[in-house]
C-alpha cells in the first residue's frame, strides 16, 4: 500500500558530507540513493530539493564580507553541484534522474518547468531540482515548499538528523520530548523552527503537510510511504 504517490524530498547539504565538515560523502550519496530507490519501485514519484551548506552558504558568507547577493549566488550553484552527486548516485543504483535548474545551466541541466518536471515525474523519472528558487534571499526550505506545491505533491518530506519535531534541541537537551503531530497554527505559536518562515507560510496557505523525519535511519522512507508512524507530521 503506498500512502504517498509524489512527494517532495528536501535533503540538507550538511547531511551529504556525513561525519566530515564539509564535502561530499559517497558513503551517504549511496545510502540516500538505496533508500530512494526503495520507494520508487513501488511506483511513488520522487522530486529533491536539496541544500548547499557542506559547500558554501549564502548567508554565511554575507556574516563573513561576501555581498549577500553573490553569496547567495554562489549558494545556489553549490546545490547544483550536489544535485549532480545525488543524479550520478541514482543512476549507479539504476534510477533514472534528472536535474532541472532554476537558472539556465544547459547542459549541466535542463531549466525547470514544473510542466516539464511533472511529465518526467509520471514517466517514472526522479525529478532532481537544483538552484533553490533561483533568486537569492530565499532557502532551500522555500524551495521546497514552493516547488511541493507547483508540482502537486502529496506532503513535503524534511528529512533531518533528528527522528521528528521535539519542544527544544534534542541533540543539546535530551529530556526533550518529541511531537507525533501538529497543526501548522500549533507549529508557529509554539514557535518551533521547522522550515524557515517563508517555506512554513507556504506550505500553511497551500495545505502541503510537512513530515520532519530521520533521513539517516536505512528504511524509514519506505516506512513513511507504507505509512508507519514515523517522525513527526504538520498539517
Amino acid at each position: 500500500m503506498i500512502k504517498y504517490q509524489r512527494i517532495l524530498l528536501k535533503l540538507s547539504g550538511e547531511s551529504l558530507a556525513g561525519n566530515s565538515d564539509y564535502g561530499i560523502s559517497p558513503d551517504v550519496l549511496s545510502r540516500y540513493s538505496s533508500d530512494i530507490a526503495s520507494i520508487t519501485e513501488m511506483g511513488v514519484q520522487v522530486a529533491i530539493v536539496i541544500g548547499g551548506g557542506n559547500i558554501f552558504r549564502g548567508i554565511s558568507g554575507a556574516n563573513r564580507g561576501f555581498d549577500r547577493i553573490k553569496g547567495d549566488n554562489m549558494g545556489m550553484l553549490a546545490t547544483v553541484i550536489n544535485s549532480l552527486a545525488i543524479q550520478s548516485a541514482m543512476e549507479n543504483a539504476g534510477i533514472k534522474a534528472k536535474v532541472l535548474t532554476s537558472v539556465r545551466m544547459e547542459p549541466v541541466g535542463a531549466y525547470y518547468s514544473s510542466s516539464k518536471a511533472i511529465e518526467y515525474l509520471e514517466s517514472g523519472t526522479t525529478v532532481i531540482i537544483a538552484g533553490g528558487t533561483g533568486n537569492p534571499f530565499f532557502t532551500t526550505d522555500s524551495a521546497a515548499a514552493l516547488r511541493g506545491i507547483e508540482l502537486k505533491a502529496d506532503i513535503l518530506l524534511k528529512g533531518t538528523r533528528v527522528d521528528g519535531v521535539y519542544t527544544d534541541d534534542p541533540e543539546k537537551h535530551p529530556e526533550a520530548t518529541k511531537y507525533s503531530s501538529l497543526s501548522f497554527d500549533e507549529a508557529y505559536t509554539k514557535g518551533l523552527k521547522i522550515m524557515d518562515l517563508t517555506a512554513f507560510t507556504l506550505c500553511r496557505e497551500n495545505s502541503l503537510p510537512i513530515l520532519v523525519f530521520d533521513m539517516n535511519t536505512p528504511g524509514n522512507l519506505k516506512k513513511i510511504i507504507s505509512g508507519s508512524a514515523t517522525g513527526t507530521i504538520i498539517k
